[in-house]
């Protein structure tokens, strides 16, 4: 079909016009028959929000996604440009991307008139059908629709009351073509009205001019919550207008969560040759989100968006290669004290309510950490609670004695693999304790296993832990507790040490 250059060929390849709803809907069709994948990428929704907007595109709607932010509306919207076909033809030099048997605007009438069968056409590829526009209180009428060009109308020394001279916005020039608006409660509410017979007719008024421009486009947006967007809200004639809305969210497993991370985290190939990342790692990453979104430092109405794990994976593989570099070590092992690289991803990621603004983001960066390292603890090692009134059953008694005799240990964020190694097994029990309930387990894999058993007993508080400028420490909790301020402890405090 590209080889069509001319109104008279496309007439004579029995060309014949469809509009952009019916374009979704029948490739739409031929790939559900097919059981082709209409999404790629998408994880998650596979039973909930995909198969609404199949619905939607069947039913020829425009469509409304709402959901927190990190959701991934937008990336399903563009995804939408392949159920598009792969070319289109169009007049050449339209601004409306004119359809040759069927030109709506001034120009292309003309240019028909003018030229019959030898109108001279160009094909549109599917990519170039998608215009995107971020929805902000400065957007104006002449931006979406359109405005008077003074300039236009004195370079063709037209008078202001012919409609050539009108300057055509956003929404006309995407005629024939998938238009997006994010974020659309954050649109003026007397922008959102000028949609309503855009919607509605396709009627379009600039200036006084008043067109009946039967614009064929595919509107999708995508809004937050109205109850989470305090600076506007759909109005609601506008938001009857659109046919569908579809409500996105979270993934709801571990699984799916960290299926995202890993398609989206941008980890270089030397990173990966360098760094080993076992999958506890990438579940803890994926159970910080979790903890996130049901803290109660954390606004539930803000979300934790997708990005926070993809940013703090890819600072954690950040975290081991630096260390790394450090102890000029070629290759190194994920630890759990990397974690400490990911609390900047965290900080920035989640909207504190006012308790969470009083404790610090950085606090709450750590205690989300913790509950992470808690919940999966029970993963892979026996409750600690349930020997709470056995403590001669417990499989912790061995190292918590040892920690109770007075000795501690430091881990430092930056040491090396062997002094690392040589403090993990200066711990009596911990190493037995691992190969009890982890057996069959890589020497990499154990010292893992050991430090996670270490920050799963001080989360139960069966030692203590305690942030050093440098590292943690582990210690006794009873004597952490008891333990008096001196001197010693003041000048701890000055160089950063702080118990959490």
């Amino acid at each position: 079909m590209n080889k069509v250059k001319t109104l008279k060929e496309l007439k004579a390849s029995g060309y014949k016009f469809k509009t952009i709803k019916d374009e979704l809907r029948l490739n739409l069709i031929e790939k559900l028959k097919k059981k082709e994948n209409v999404f790629e990428g998408i994880w998650g929704y596979e039973e909930t929000v995909i198969p609404d907007l199949e619905r939607a595109i069947l039913a020829g709607h425009d469509v409304n996604f709402l959901g927190l932010r990190g959701q991934a509306k937008t990336r399903l919207a563009r995804l939408m440009v392949n159920l598009l076909d792969e070319y289109i033809p169009v007049i050449e030099g339209s601004e409306l991307n004119d359809d040759p048997q069927n030109p709506i605007s001034r120009f292309g009438r003309d240019k028909v008139n003018e030229h019959g069968d030898e109108t001279p056409i160009i094909w549109l590829h599917r990519e170039e059908r998608y215009t995107e526009k971020l929805a902000t209180p400065d957007v104006s009428i002449a931006d979406l629709i359109g405005d008077v060009d003074p300039i236009k109308a004195a370079s063709l020394k037209l008078p202001y009351s012919d409609e050539r001279v009108i300057h055509f916005g956003l929404v006309p020039r995407s005629h024939r073509c998938l238009f997006v608006i994010n974020e659309l409660p954050d649109l003026q509410a007397r922008i959102q009205v000028a949609l309503f017979n855009i919607l509605q007719e396709g009627d379009i008024q600039i200036r006084g001019f008043k067109l009946r421009l039967p614009l064929d486009i595919q509107f999708v947006f995508t809004a937050n919550p109205e109850d989470y967007t305090n600076r506007g809200s759909i109005v609601t004639p506008l938001k009857d207008r659109i046919d569908s809305q579809i409500i996105t969210h979270y993934p709801k497993s571990i699984e799916v969560g960290k299926r995202i991370t890993q398609q989206e985290a941008r980890v270089r190939s030397e990173q990966s040759k360098v760094v080993s990342v076992n999958n506890i790692a990438k579940d803890l990453i994926e159970q910080i989100a979790f903890e996130a979104r049901k803290s109660e430092y954390v606004d539930a109405k803000s979300g934790v968006s997708a990005r926070l794990t993809i940013s703090a994976y890819e600072n954690l593989v950040a975290s081991a290669e630096r260390r790394a570099l450090l102890n000029k070590e070629t290759t190194t092992h994920i630890r759990i004290s990397d974690f400490i690289g990911v609390v900047p991803s965290i900080t920035g990621k989640v909207e504190l309510v006012y308790e969470g603004q009083q404790e610090g983001p950085g606090i709450v960066a750590q205690n989300l950490i913790g509950k992470a390292l808690r919940t999966q603890f029970l993963n892979y090692f026996p409750d600690p609670e349930k020997f709470r009134k056995q403590k001669e059953k417990s499989p912790y008694k061995k190292i918590t004695e040892w920690f109770g005799n007075g000795n501690t240990v430091d881990l430092l964020h930056d040491m090396s693999h062997q002094d690392y190694e040589k403090s993990l097994k200066s711990i009596p029990g911990l190493l037995d304790l691992v190969h009890e309930y982890q057996k069959g387990k890589e020497v990499s894999s154990n010292l893992f296993f050991m430090e996670f058993a270490l920050h799963g007993l001080a989360e139960y508080s069966l030692i203590s832990k305690h942030n050093l400028t440098a590292g943690l420490q582990f210690k006794d909790l009873l004597s952490s507790m008891f333990n008096l301020p001196n001197e010693d402890n003041e000048e701890d405090e000055a160089s950063g040490t702080s118990q959490y």
